[in-house]
């Protein structure tokens, strides 16, 4: 094979010069060399270099047209003969006990219904994290392969971590438009680095650049439901007017519209449609008639539910009829054990999400059964892969009312939470439900998110229908899965051949490998036989039915300690027999741990996991990382009108330090109101605005607290409005108070203290904006946009 594939790359490079082709030999013949499950170049098929070579007239050419051959247009790229429509959809933070498709307790028509028509998968996983899981779906290649071995915001400067998707993995939506598939990517896009998702761009990726020809969603990890900021391509989508607006709801009328539009237009071009709505990850937003469903249905608590849950799923046969409930995961409390006023605010957080999770389902639903309706639906592979990593437990042991608590290290304490009961799931939070019920939605496995060593984090349910082809309605697979094999299954399902050169760059062969043969045969063998997980040091190995496990810290766990990954505990489980997790034999089976230790090893640097890092919440701070940043070395930035939705990642760093907002503004005769600047949004942040002829300042401490500044009245005409932080703490100090002062024209107008700040990120999603306050609002006395009145010349923000 190794000479085969020598032959194939040096033919190919021939044409680009004997530098690319001496470069492209040796990294193809290495690759395929150390890919045992990779699969080797078709000899039938598409192109293996894309793009095609530029069209060129093969006729006679005379000195006039009379005596050419006729002229010849290059023709549109046709997609493989009866190539099928695809539809991917991915959901967040989702745990295998959740759906009623699996056994779980909450209702999903939609799941029920695609599964009935098609095939469930019982053994598929992913990565335990969202970025991580995302690259590895759209490129075939491990999640650190595709240098995504964490989310963008915690990247570090090594290969596997970086979390810039190397164009050595060419994304299967770039494949596909190149094949004469049209593409869309709908909703969460949580794989363009944080420095790059700004209006300077580059663009190169984001949605757009990685291969899809629309997009329509956001580009971070979660996204405020009922006030997101989203883009159309590369384009600032405006606030809706609809006071009922949901996210969801809105991601799938675009699904809806393109699809619809696309197949009118060229109904004989195949599309992919890559659908990515954010739920079921926080906030848990959920419009109230959703929420009311589900009104007293959780009281009996999470252990019941699990009880519950495993029973149903043995039943349905979605788990063997052995299977054993694993042991509630180390930390959790027993649902006998809490209080009623505790019972309460928990069951309360779970309805919410049910809602979340019940209403995503529907609009999901309206996706699916629009491309069904059309011409060609029953020529539709629709893959559901029903969480990207297990349910969250990121919203601590007692619940959140906002996640980015969690994120800079603050706990949060249920008596305090109780209070807002009756406005959880509403656009006041950033809620979050305890981490108890993520395990429990995780039945019958242990453990939760970001926990890769167990189940718990990375066993996701997976539906696949294709009507034209599936023939066995309902029937359940057991193929060992990961995500890193979806996309050489749909190249095989369609006839694509994965490309040994993509836009000028030799690729990795695919990781994955496919399981097409399982769509029409229940006994097909495996193709899967090894596979490492790694994330946060949580660490799994999986060979041969065999599977060890080494956890490193708990998920709800901001901070962490020193670790030693060289002596950590192994646990050791034989999955044909125990498919759960449930009987530890470590202890029985020595050697088998010792033989799957040296094999994590060899895989995690075959693969670029090394090296393992485990610190926790301090990976958050980009500044503290040294990962770019727009902002650069830069102590000044001056921003004019009209610049809103800077993402974080591009603003300036402001978080303990001292720094300036200088705005010059013009307030008329009549005078103004409206946002001059804000930082953040609902989960933290400031802003200065004016109201009632006064200049304020606004500092929202993480939601739990709001302090405000207010001023003496503003002069009229031209003035220079400049508030100043004087941070209290000494340099590495986190989160310390600040000295707050106003001035316009020169003359202190107001002053104040800051008894603490936000020691690590302001917000999820928000960053700045000049002269109104798109996404979520930083305070709740005013309403959105708050556009300022006056005028503004432009706004100075100087770091001290």
């Amino acid at each position: 094979m190794l000479r085969r594939v020598r032959f194939r790359a040096s033919m190919i490079m021939m044409l680009a010069g004997p530098l690319g082709w001496l470069v492209t030999t040796v990294q193809l013949a290495e690759t395929f060399a150390q890919q045992p499950n990779a699969q080797p170049p078709a000899t039938e098929g598409t192109p293996q270099v894309l793009p095609r070579p530029d069209f060129a007239f093969k006729g006679m050419v005379g000195k006039t047209y009379k005596d050419s051959d006729p002229p010849q247009f290059p023709q549109p790229i046709q997609a493989p003969q009866g190539a099928p429509n695809v539809v991917l959809i991915l959901l967040d933070d989702t745990g295998f006990g959740q759906y009623s498709a699996f056994g779980g307790g909450i209702p999903s028509p939609t799941l029920d219904k695609l599964a009935a028509e098609g095939l469930k998968y019982n053994r598929f996983h992913t990565t335990a994290l969202c970025s991580p899981t995302r690259a590895a779906l759209i490129t075939g290649c491990n999640h650190h392969s595709a240098a995504t071995g964490v989310i963008t915001e915690a990247a570090t400067g090594y290969d596997g971590y970086t979390c810039v998707l190397p164009r050595s993995c060419g994304t299967i939506g770039e494949v596909l438009r190149q094949n004469g598939y049209m593409t869309a990517w709908i909703g969460k896009n949580h794989n363009t680095p944080a420095w790059e998702t700004s209006a300077a761009g580059p663009f190169d990726r984001w949605a757009n650049g990685l291969g899809f020809d629309y997009f329509y969603g956001f580009n971070a990890g979660d996204m405020n439901h009922w006030n997101p900021v989203l883009f159309e391509n590369r384009n600032l989508v405006p606030k809706s007017s609809d006071p009922n607006y949901h996210m969801t709801e809105d991601l799938a009328d675009r699904a809806i519209d393109w699809t619809r539009k696309v197949n009118s237009i060229a109904p004989d071009k195949p599309f992919f449609l890559y659908v990515a709505p954010g739920a079921n990850h926080s906030p848990h937003h959920a419009p109230k008639e959703w929420i009311d469903k589900f009104k007293g249905k959780f009281d009996g608590g999470w252990d019941a539910y699990r009880e519950a849950t495993l029973k149903r799923q043995i039943a349905m046969g979605v788990v063997p009829p052995d299977t054993k409930l694993t042991a509630r995961s180390e930390g959790l409390p027993a649902w006998n054990a809490l209080s009623a006023d505790q019972k309460k605010i928990y069951a309360r957080m779970m309805e919410v999400f049910a809602g979340y999770a019940a209403h995503v389902d529907y609009h999901m639903g309206r996706v699916i059964d629009a491309v069904k309706q059309m011409p060609n639906g029953d020529n539709t592979i629709f893959v559901y892969i029903v969480g990207d990593n297990g349910a969250s437990a990121e919203g601590g042991l007692e619940g959140s009312v906002n996640e980015n608590l969690f994120f800079n290290g603050f706990p949060e304490k249920w008596e305090d939470n109780l209070e807002h009961i009756d406005e959880i799931g509403g656009p006041k939070w950033f809620n979050h439900f305890p981490s108890s019920w993520a395990h429990a939605m995780n039945t019958p496995f242990q453990w939760t998110k970001q926990v890769a060593s167990h189940f718990g984090g990375t066993r996701n349910p997976m539906i696949i229908s294709w009507p034209a082809r599936i023939k066995d309605k309902g029937g359940i697979r057991t193929q060992f899965l990961h995500v890193i094999d979806i996309v050489p299954t749909l190249y095989d399902a369609i006839g694509i051949t994965p490309p040994t050169v993509l836009n000028g760059i030799a690729q990795k062969p695919m990781e994955g490998a496919s399981f097409l043969e399982s769509f029409t045969d229940e006994d097909a063998p495996e193709t899967r036989k090894t596979q490492y997980f790694e994330l946060l040091v949580n660490r799994g190995m999986y060979h041969d039915g065999w599977v060890a496990s080494s956890r490193s810290f708990v998920p709800w766990e901001p901070t962490r300690g020193e670790f030693d990954p060289l002596t950590a505990k192994w646990e050791l489980y034989n999955l044909d027999k125990d498919f759960s997790q449930s009987d530890d034999l470590a202890a029985k089976f020595p050697e088998k741990v010792k033989e799957l230790d040296a094999l994590f090893w060899k895989e995690a640097e075959k693969y670029k996991a090394l090296p393992l890092d485990w610190r926790g919440t301090e990976r958050l701070n980009a500044e503290l990382q040294g990962r770019p940043s727009l902002a650069g070395n830069r102590d000044t930035f001056v921003y004019y009108p009209g610049q809103i939705a800077l993402p974080d990642g591009a603003a300036p760093p402001v978080l303990n330090k001292s720094f300036s907002v200088t705005a010059d503004i013009e307030i008329p005769d009549a005078g103004a109101e409206g946002m001059v600047f804000t930082h953040g949004g609902l989960t933290g942040g400031y802003g200065i605005f004016l109201r009632d002829g006064k200049a304020h300042v606004v500092y929202n401490m993480l939601a739990i607290e709001r302090f405000t500044i207010s001023s003496a009245a503003l002069p009229k005409g031209k003035v220079t409005l400049a508030v100043n932080f004087a941070y209290e703490g000494q340099p590495g100090e986190l989160g310390k108070p600040a000295a707050v002062t106003i001035t316009a024209n020169g003359k202190q107008i107001g002053a104040g203290r800051l008894p603490k700040t936000v020691p690590l990120q302001f917000s999820l999603g928000e960053g700045v904006d000049v002269g109104m306050d798109i996404g979520s609002a930083v305070d709740f006395t005013y309403k959105l946009p708050f556009a300022f009145t006056g005028a503004i010349e432009k706004v100075t923000v100087k770091l001290q």
